[in-house]
């Protein structure tokens, strides 16, 4: 319950139930493989939803959204898990010692693919931007996004990283709720801080952070950073 505005542990709460939900629905509408694209894109349209208005989509607006993207998506889906399943295949092959390089090309094969894990998270960010769709221009507007901010791209690499690791440690019946958890997370990586310049000039001054604002745009997604 707010009081004036104010978020309380309850609020936390149910803000924590609401994306380990999220993360159960996206995990069950990815676990054909082939909708996993679709299944992204529309449980990052609802977080981008969220995060800028603070309330959740409508089931029936969620529902066209995954429909609408289902058949797009089924190429993307083939794409990234053929590429992931090629990079686990050589970081497998260079930890046994089957392909030459040690321990230094392990190293590199490694950065290289959490590096492409931070911009796939991106791209995902953007997706969810442009409603759950146009993946061909999400994704060339997150590269663009990792060129421009390189610490930025690194903190996505970081977070899909810890994702990684404790998808490993925790108990597999977590692992949904962690997929949640880490969507958010990467929307909140993305997210630019709004700054009210003139706060003596009718505008707000700096926000109590524990009031719920829209947050503003992510990078990239439809031209609308300045």
């Amino acid at each position: 319950m707010d009081t004036g505005g104010r978020r309380d542990w309850r609020d936390v709460v149910r803000d924590a139930a609401d994306l380990a939900l999220l993360g159960i629905l996206l995990t069950l509408a990815a676990a054909p493989l082939l909708s996993a694209a679709a299944a992204l894109g529309t449980a990052s349209a609802a977080l981008h939803d969220w995060t800028r208005t603070g309330s959740w989509p409508s089931a029936g607006t969620t529902v066209r959204r995954f429909e609408r993207s289902l058949l797009p998506g089924v190429p993307i889906s083939l794409l990234a898990l053929a590429g992931a399943a090629l990079l686990a295949a050589d970081l497998a092959a260079l930890a046994t010692g089957r392909v030459p390089g040690g321990p230094a090309a392990l190293l590199v094969t490694a950065l290289v693919a959490a590096g492409l894990a931070g911009y796939a998270g991106l791209v995902v960010v953007e997706v969810g931007g442009n409603g759950g769709g146009r993946w061909r221009a999400s994704a060339r507007s997150a590269a663009r996004a990792c060129l421009d901010a390189p610490t930025r791209w690194a903190a996505l690499t970081g977070v899909v990283a810890l994702a990684g690791l404790l998808t490993v440690l925790v108990t597999p019946v977590a692992v949904p709720i962690l997929a949640g958890y880490t969507m958010a997370a990467l929307h909140a990586v993305t997210v630019r801080r709004p700054v009210s310049a003139h706060p003596t000039a009718g505008q707000r001054g700096p926000a109590d952070p524990t009031v719920r604002r829209p947050a503003p745009a992510v990078v990239g997604g439809r031209g609308e950073l300045p």
